[in-house]
C-alpha cells in the first residue's frame, strides 16, 4: 500500500511536470516566459522575461525588468506606492528618455489628453491665465467673457485654496507648480469648481468664488491693425499651429486684402509660437511664395521637399517677420521659407532651433507617443536644429516698459 502510494504520487508529480513543459512550451512560444515548479509548495510559477518583442529585436531580454518588478513588489515598504499602471508608464517613459531624444516622449493619458486641448485651442476651464504672485499660483489675467471674469475674478488674486467634489479635490495650493493647477482647475463643462481667493491690493480676507467650467477657446491667429506716423499696418500674431489654424488665417487672409490699398505691409508676430501642425507651416507659407520649396524633410529612409500649396493671395505685400527664442518648429519652418524665398527680413532675436519633425501617435492602453520621423531643412539646405535662425535685425523687447519695441521696430522698417 505504501509502494502505491508513493507510485500514484509520483504520477501525479510526472503529470504536472508534463502540464508545466506543454505550458512551457505554448506560452513561453508566444511570450519568451520561463515556467517553473514548486515541487514545495505544488506551485506553478511563471517568470515572463520576454513579452511579444519585435522581431527584429528578439535578443532583448526581458527578465531584469521582471526581476526588478518583482522585487518591488515583494519588498518595497510603502506598498500604497506600487501603482501598477505608473510603473509602466515610467517604464515606457524610461524606454523613451533613453535616445536621449527631448522631442520623442511618452505622454501619459491626462499628459496627452492636454496635448491635444492645446492643439485644438480649446477646452473646459474657467478662463484664467496662470502666474506665479509673491511665489503662489495666481491670476495674471481673466479672460474676458468666461466663468471667472463674469463671477469678477480680477487679475493679481492669490489662489490659495480649490475644491471641487466631482474630481474629490479639496486642498491648498501651497506647492503647487502652474501645471498642477491647470489641471485641477480644468475639468469637465458644467462641473463646478470653488477657488478661494485673496486680493491683497482690496481684501484683506480670503474670499470663495463658485465657478461653472465652460468651453475656453485661445485663438492662434489674430489681427489688429496697428497705426504708427501716419502709417497702417496690419499685425498678425500667429501663436501656434493648431486645428483651428486654417480657418482662423482664411479669416485673416480676407480682412487684409479688403484693405490691402491702405496698408503699408504686414508684421507677421511669430514670438514664442512654439509650433504645431507641419501641413500648417506650408500652408502658410504658400500664400506669400508663388512658387518654390517650403521646406524640405530628410526621413530615416527617404528625403522630400514640400512645395508651395497655396495661391500666394498675399504675394507682394511688404512683411516683414517677428521672432524670437520662443519662436520654434513649425513657426522657424514659415520664418526659413520667406527668408530663403523672398528675403523677408527678421526681426527680434534668434529662433529656438528646433529642426526635427514629430509624429503623435495615439497608443492602444491610453497616452501618446511624440516621434521624431524626420529633420527638416531650410529651403537652401540649412539645418537649424540646436543653433536657430538668425535675425536681421535684432531688437529686445523692453519688460519695463509698456511699449512694444520689437514690433515698433518692425513697423519702422516697412
Amino acid at each position: 500500500m505504501k509502494n502505491f502510494k508513493l507510485t500514484y504520487s509520483r504520477l501525479i508529480n510526472l503529470i504536472i511536470v508534463v502540464l508545466v513543459f506543454v505550458l512551457g512550451t505554448v506560452i513561453g512560444s508566444k511570450y519568451g516566459s520561463i515556467v517553473n515548479f514548486d515541487a514545495k509548495s505544488k506551485q506553478i510559477k511563471f517568470t515572463v522575461s520576454n513579452i511579444q518583442t519585435p522581431s527584429e529585436r528578439k535578443d532583448v531580454n526581458f527578465g531584469q525588468f521582471w526581476e526588478v518588478w518583482g522585487i518591488l513588489a515583494d519588498d518595497y515598504i510603502d506598498s500604497s506606492k506600487l501603482n501598477d499602471q505608473k510603473m509602466v508608464e515610467g517604464a515606457i517613459g524610461g524606454m523613451t528618455a533613453a535616445l536621449g531624444d527631448p522631442y520623442t516622449i511618452y505622454l501619459p493619458p491626462e499628459q496627452d489628453k492636454r496635448a491635444a486641448e492645446s492643439l485644438a485651442g480649446s477646452f473646459f476651464g474657467v478662463g484664467i491665465e496662470l502666474g506665479y504672485i509673491e511665489k503662489t499660483v495666481g491670476v495674471m489675467a481673466p479672460i474676458k467673457g468666461l466663468p471667472a471674469e463674469k463671477a469678477g475674478v480680477k487679475a493679481g488674486d492669490i489662489i490659495l485654496h480649490i475644491k471641487d467634489e466631482n474630481k474629490g479635490l479639496d486642498e491648498d495650493s501651497i506647492g503647487w507648480t502652474l501645471q498642477d493647477a491647470v489641471d485641477k482647475i480644468r475639468g469637465e463643462k458644467g462641473t463646478k469648481v470653488t477657488l478661494t481667493l485673496l486680493r491683497p491690493s482690496e481684501k484683506p480676507e480670503p474670499f470663495t468664488v463658485d465657478l461653472v467650467r465652460d468651453q475656453v477657446v485661445i485663438p492662434s491667429v489674430e489681427l489688429t491693425m496697428e497705426e504708427q506716423a501716419g502709417k497702417k499696418v496690419a499685425h498678425i500674431v500667429l501663436s501656434r499651429f493648431g486645428e483651428r489654424t486654417h480657418a482662423e488665417w482664411e479669416e485673416v487672409v480676407k480682412q487684409i486684402l479688403a484693405q490691402k490699398s491702405s496698408i503699408a505691409g504686414i508684421a507677421l508676430d511669430m514670438r514664442n509660437n512654439p509650433g504645431g501642425f507641419f501641413d500648417g507651416a506650408v500652408e502658410i507659407s504658400s500664400d506669400f511664395i508663388q512658387d518654390g520649396v517650403v521646406v524640405s524633410q530628410q526621413g530615416k529612409f527617404t528625403s522630400q521637399p514640400f512645395k508651395t500649396t497655396g495661391l500666394a493671395r498675399l504675394k507682394g505685400i511688404p512683411t516683414v517677420v517677428l521672432v524670437n527664442k520662443g519662436s520654434a518648429s513649425a513657426s522657424e519652418i514659415v520664418a526659413g521659407a520667406l527668408k530663403d524665398n523672398l528675403n523677408f527680413k527678421l526681426i527680434g532675436e534668434n529662433t529656438f532651433g528646433k529642426g526635427t519633425v514629430q509624429d503623435r501617435r495615439e497608443l492602444s492602453g491610453g497616452g501618446g507617443l511624440h516621434v521624431t520621423i524626420a529633420k527638416w531643412i531650410m529651403p537652401k539646405g540649412e539645418w537649424i536644429n540646436e543653433k536657430g535662425i538668425p535675425v536681421d535685425v535684432e531688437v529686445k523687447d523692453d519688460s519695463a516698459t509698456e511699449a512694444d519695441e520689437v514690433l515698433n521696430k518692425a513697423i519702422e522698417l516697412l
